[in-house]
């Protein structure tokens, strides 16, 4: 409880707390194409992958699949993309941070 008076803080004034994960997304390539996505672990089952509309366009895997007449927005993964994601945390360029 604030105190009358009390200035709120911006996170409260916006409604929410800030999200603090942000911080721990870095940049992976993709060991088949070289497409680049933002990416996260908070445990071992929990991996955030956030894609750029290049991102998209440059992955070989989601071309193939949206040539073969799937949208590209309901691609869930790319099975690329997972496993440069698994081999940068087994090499300790992405860490596990929980939430």
């Amino acid at each position: 409880m604030t105190s009358p008076g009390a200035k709120p803080s911006p996170s409260h004034r916006q409604g929410g707390w800030p999200d603090e994960r942000r911080t721990s997304y870095r940049l992976v390539e993709c060991g088949r194409c070289g497409a680049m996505a933002q990416v996260a672990k908070f445990s071992a089952q929990h991996t955030s992958v956030q894609w750029s509309p290049a991102s998209v366009r440059a992955c070989a895997e989601f071309a193939a699949r949206a040539a073969a007449g799937e949208q590209s927005a309901l691609i869930d993964t790319c099975a690329s993309l997972r496993d440069s994601i698994d081999r940068a945390v087994r090499q300790g360029r992405l860490e596990v941070l929980p939430p």
